[in-house]
């Protein structure tokens, strides 16, 4: 049965933390967010819970057509291993594989912070920096006993006819550089996925170190939907979010950064503060920036912390005259053209 496009927010939290209830007495999953059109399912990120909170939505994992991942930050790919082994144990028969969409490679070290006092090296410097098929390679190898045992004595056919795993290509004209150049300006969007429900561009957006950084944005015949991933304010964003129906943008409190890190040791302390200011979004410059790209309306989430209470978020509105709503975890929001609603 046909239905509007809508997304629902599996999780809504972002950072490599276990967060506690807010005010409401609600806890927020790792970030992860289901785009569902007629009876397609797209998955954007899995952090902490998300496999869990996919089944929790009554989502059908025979639905499931593309997994694309933002940006390879342990708190948007954690759960990946569960889809990929759990997921891999669906029964029935599928249309063909999910495609596991995401930054390659960056094939060269970040800097490392000029706060550092000592040396700093990578934990494995034969693959420092793998991208999303190295990712899903190293996690079949790690549960290789399991992956083995399932596929010699259950006669399970390969994961990967199940899952298929793609760097995104950036194009060579964007002048994309992991460290010189790593959000080129006016940089057009580009697709990385099309079907008969949707078509998926991509922009690169400003997340210091980590690159590619991207956001996705998803068109429909009925409303389009812009979700931002882990940016500092970003043009490339506002150019890929123009007019788009709805925009889910990630929101951090700065005052609760600096404050929760008060007490580790200085270099740390210092370079964790600054990553936070050069590589994530206020509240107020969230709504700044649905306001530049002209959107029916902003929903928040990846909010850091994931505790806090609704009043933090309200900056937004400052900024931004139209809707803004910040769901909690597990709520449906309609991207259909001129009725964005929350639907509670």
């Amino acid at each position: 049965m046909s239905s509007a496009p809508r997304i629902i927010t599996l999780g809504t939290a972002g950072g490599p933390r276990w967060w506690g209830p807010a005010e409401n007495g609600k806890r927020r999953s790792g970030i992860s967010t289901a785009v569902v059109i007629e009876d397609a399912v797209y998955l954007v990120d899995c952090g902490r819970g998300a496999a869990t909170q996919f089944a929790e939505a009554g989502l059908d994992p025979h639905q499931l057509r593309g997994l694309f991942l933002t940006h390879l930050h342990s708190d948007h790919t954690v759960d990946l291993a569960g889809f990929l082994l759990f997921g891999w144990m669906m029964t029935g028969q599928r249309k063909g594989p999910v495609r596991v969409i995401g930054p390659g490679d960056r094939n060269m070290l970040p800097p490392v912070n000029p706060r550092a006092g000592s040396q700093v090296s990578p934990l494995f410097p034969d693959s420092p920096t793998e991208g999303t098929v190295g990712m899903v390679e190293h996690t079949l190898r790690a549960h290789s006993t399991d992956v083995t045992d399932r596929m010699l004595d259950s006669l399970r056919p390969s994961p990967y006819t199940v899952f298929q795993p793609e760097d995104i290509m950036v194009p060579a004209e964007s002048g994309f550089d992991p460290n010189a150049n790593p959000t080129p300006e006016d940089m057009e969007p580009f697709v990385i996925y099309r079907d008969e429900y949707c078509t998926v561009s991509a922009t690169l957006v400003a997340h210091p170190p980590i690159a590619p950084a991207f956001a996705f944005r998803f068109d429909t015949a009925h409303g389009s939907v812009t979700i931002s991933g882990d940016t500092a304010p970003c043009d490339n964003l506002v150019t890929l979010a123009q007019d788009t129906d709805l925009l889910l943008h990630e929101a951090i409190d700065m005052q609760w950064a600096e404050a929760a890190y008060a007490n580790v040791d200085p270099e740390t302390r210092d370079a964790t503060i600054e990553h936070h200011r050069k590589s994530h979004t206020t509240p107020f410059e969230a709504g700044q920036i649905a306001a530049a790209a002209d959107v029916g309306a902003l929903a928040m989430h990846h909010l850091v912390p994931g505790d806090a209470g609704a009043h933090i978020w309200e900056e937004a509105q400052r900024a931004f005259s139209g809707p803004v709503v910040v769901p909690d975890d597990l709520e449906s929001i309609s991207f259909a053209q001129t009725r964005v609603s929350a639907l509670r």
